[in-house]
C-alpha cells in the first residue's frame, strides 16, 4: 500500500475524486450490538418530559457508530485496502432495548490520478 494515501479514506459513493481504483479488495464490516442501561433510560425518560433531542440516546448511537465505522476500517487494513467506498451504516434491533449497528462498504486499493 503506497504510505502517501492514508486509509482513512472514505466514500458514500462509487468512487474517490481524483483516485483511480486499482483493485477491489471485497466487502469490509464492523458490527457492534448495544443495549441501553436501565439508568439510560430513567435519564432519557426525564429527558422526554422537556422534549428536544434526547442527549442520551443521541450519545449511545454516536458510539455504537463510531464503533461500528472503526470495526469496519480495522477489517479494510487487515485485507490491504488503502479506502473505502460505497460505504453505509445499518442499524436493527435484536432485541428489546438491544441494537445492532453495522457499518459496511468495498475495500480497495486507490492511487492518485496522474
Amino acid at each position: 500500500m503506497p504510505a502517501n494515501i492514508p486509509l482513512h479514506m472514505v466514500s458514500t459513493s462509487n468512487e474517490l475524486p481524483g483516485y483511480r481504483i486499482v483493485r477491489p479488495m471485497g466487502i469490509v464490516r464492523g458490527i457492534t450490538v448495544r443495549s441501553r442501561s436501565v439508568i439510560g433510560n430513567l435519564g432519557a425518560a426525564l429527558q422526554t418530559l422537556v422534549g428536544g433531542n434526547i442527549s442520551i440516546y443521541t450519545e449511545l448511537c454516536e458510539k455504537a457508530r463510531e464503533e461500528a465505522f472503526e470495526l469496519m476500517m480495522r477489517h479494510a487494513a487487515e485485507r490491504g485496502a488503502n479506502a473505502v467506498i460505497a460505504m453505509r451504516y445499518d442499524a436493527n434491533d435484536v432485541a428489546e432495548g438491544v441494537t445492532e449497528v453495522l457499518a459496511y462498504g468495498t475495500a480497495v486499493q486507490v492511487e492518485p490520478l496522474t
